[in-house]
């Protein structure tokens, strides 16, 4: 499936689905077990994810590629970055607008879009936390090379790594019918995106971090350097 296909995709299921759901997710309200594990495996995704960039961001600005109900936002402007927070879906955006301190609204511009659109500008830093997990390694490598050429230093994202039971929850996932499925994760392994950079002919490199894992929550961190 196409980037803009599963772009589409991807709206649909966070602006029309499943808005409430991370509503919650995201708050201190309470939740069931297993998302709490999720829960708990995101919060440890974030601090990683900002633990590679400097406690102090003043004057930097930074992309929030796919920032949802808006909470590394909020981590960021603390920090004194100018954010550009950026999700596909305008209901998430809202609730993200709604919960920003209001002491840090100066500091972000929120869009609703594409968070590969070349309108949004240049940017120092870039993190896309759980937002390219749903594409396949050539979308991946294209989007990363395309928000090389607009970051100064680099990317920092995830995706979902290739382990027994993603292989087997995203196997499972292909026999229902396309219209009934909510967005899959696509696992990949670090050796398989290089290879893929590499026959996009994206420039950089690409490390693999720290895999995040909290019962239904696994994640893979990856750094881009253009």
């Amino acid at each position: 499936m196409s980037y803009d296909r599963t772009l589409t995709r991807v709206e649909t299921y966070f602006d029309k689905t499943a808005t409430r759901t991370w509503e919650r997710l995201t708050s201190d309200a309470p939740v069931s077990r297993i998302r709490e594990t999720v829960r708990r495996g995101r919060d440890d995704m974030r601090a990683l994810l900002l633990s590679r960039l400097p406690e102090n961001l003043g004057g930097a600005r930074i992309l929030d590629a796919g920032c949802g109900t808006g909470q590394m936002t909020a981590e960021l402007a603390a920090r004194g970055g100018d954010v550009m927070a950026v999700d596909i879906s305008p209901s998430l955006v809202d609730i993200a607008r709604k919960r920003l301190p209001i002491d840090l609204h100066g500091r972000v511009t929120f869009h609703a879009g594409d968070m590969l659109a070349p309108t949004l500008g240049t940017f120092d830093y870039v993190i896309a936390m759980d937002s390219l997990i749903y594409y396949g390694g050539t979308d991946i490598a294209q989007a990363l090379g395309t928000l090389g050429k607009r970051t100064g230093s680099h990317v920092n994202f995830t995706v979902a790594p290739r382990t027994p039971l993603l292989m087997m929850m995203w196997r499972a996932g292909q026999l229902f019918p396309r219209s009934d499925r909510s967005p899959t994760m696509v696992p990949h392994a670090p050796d398989t995106l290089n290879h893929a950079l590499n026959e996009t002919s994206t420039s950089g490199s690409l490390t693999a971090l720290k895999r995040i894992t909290s019962g239904f929550y696994i994640s893979q961190a990856m750094e881009f350097t253009p």
